[in-house]
């Protein structure tokens, strides 16, 4: 048995094979929310903000959109290759999955529950009790520090630093590696998660993050 307990993914770009998730809802309600990611990248906006400029602008393009609208729209969110593959093997190994991830909730719980992961954490999209929009959302995961909800998880389960991969893609992902006994960069698009992980795999299929995680003898 390898020595890894906990792999915890970021979901945006590295489960999900697209931007992000909330990018993938903007393309399907033709709305662009390039705007409000510049003002947040360059902390002019919080993040409770960022998300309320991204459901403004859905809102703004239909007052009556539902919350049933969005999960519809996440529906077809294009998936990586081999998340299956990846969790029944970590599993088989007694090593838990998680998802943290500043995209919505709803597509985390959509692969959590498809795919099994042992828990999942994401921001949320807020609507009436009629399901229509409030506009508001809530910040589950702070994008600022995301190694605070990674070692909630670790301390849940009973985990240590030593015993934790984090597998992310982006300069937000850098508190959640540096968090981790092993930090995988997949497929990386900037410099900030390169500088701050222990390996860096491009490819289009996330099992290959396996051979790093346990002991090739150990796959199943």
């Amino acid at each position: 048995m390898g020595k890894y307990k906990l792999v915890v993914f970021d979901m945006d770009g590295v489960l999900i094979n697209y931007v992000s998730s909330w990018t993938w809802v903007h393309d399907k309600m033709d709305t662009d929310n390039e705007e409000a990611f510049e003002l947040f990248k360059a902390g002019k906006i919080t993040e409770i903000e960022f998300i309320r400029r991204d459901i403004g602008l859905w809102t703004a393009k239909d007052k009556n959109v539902r919350l049933a609208d969005i999960i519809n729209a996440l529906q077809d969110v294009p998936l990586i290759h081999g998340i299956q593959e990846t969790i029944a093997t970590l599993s088989h190994n007694g090593i838990r999955s998680i998802i943290v991830s500043g995209g919505i909730d709803l597509a985390a719980k959509m692969i959590a529950d498809e795919f099994r992961f042992d828990g999942h954490a994401a921001n949320s999209v807020l609507a009436h009790e009629d399901g229509r929009l409030t506009g508001d959302g809530k910040v589950n995961v702070d994008l600022t520090d995301k190694g605070i909800v990674t070692r909630e998880f670790m301390e849940r389960f009973g985990v240590s630093k030593e015993e934790t991969v984090a597998v992310g893609n982006s300069y937000t992902d850098v508190k959640m590696l540096q968090a981790a006994g092993l930090a995988i960069a997949f497929n990386p698009i900037d410099d900030a998660v390169i500088n701050a992980a222990h390996i860096v795999i491009r490819s289009d299929n996330i099992a290959d993050i396996l051979d790093a995680v346990l002991e090739v003898e150990d796959r199943v």
